[in-house]
């Protein structure tokens, strides 16, 4: 019967129009999923929020040299809070974004010279295992997020009467 033939190619038509369709959306949820934000978009991002200026004024950033196109080199500063052995102070950083920035954390270094519990204090690097943004790195962390967690280390119990290196000393 003919009219079988064609009702059965109809609905063979649909299901794999169907099927196509299902995959298709499989495939962009698929691809929604993997897609990250570029790097440079993602450190163009930051460099926009550092040059505002960032909450209280506590900490800062921005890019180290101009004229670096990759945004990998970047200067930091963190004015020391109130109540600590680093009130008033302004600390200097070097903070270093790799390749593969934000999915592996940048590296982190004092530039002046600081007594704090996670710093090594021969080179003025941080110490991944002794600070735990960088530890418990997370892609979602930013410059901002370690500045400001370092600041923090500042207030700490262990940290907030450590004596410090004369004022203006570096590393």
């Amino acid at each position: 019967n003919i009219y079988n033939v064609i009702n059965f190619k109809s609905q063979n038509a649909i299901r794999t129009s169907y099927l196509s369709f299902l995959f298709l959306l499989i495939t962009l949820y698929i691809l929604f999923k993997m897609v990250t934000v570029p790097r440079n978009f993602r450190l163009l991002e930051e460099l926009e929020k550092g040059e505002k200026g960032i909450g209280d004024g506590m900490v800062s950033y921005g890019l180290a040299d101009q004229e670096d196109i990759l945004m990998s080199s970047w200067n930091g500063t963190i004015i020391g809070p109130n109540g600590t052995t680093h009130e008033g102070r302004i600390y200097s950083l070097y903070i270093y974004c790799g390749d593969d920035y934000p999915n592996v954390p940048p590296n982190v270094k004092f530039i002046s010279r600081v007594n704090l519990n996670c710093v090594d204090q021969d080179n003025g690097e941080i110490i991944t295992s002794k600070f735990n943004i960088l530890k418990n790195w997370n892609k979602n962390y930013t410059l901002e997020t370690i500045l400001t967690e370092l600041r923090n280390q500042m207030t700490t119990h262990s940290n907030k009467k450590l004596v410090q290196p004369p004022e203006g000393s570096v590393f």
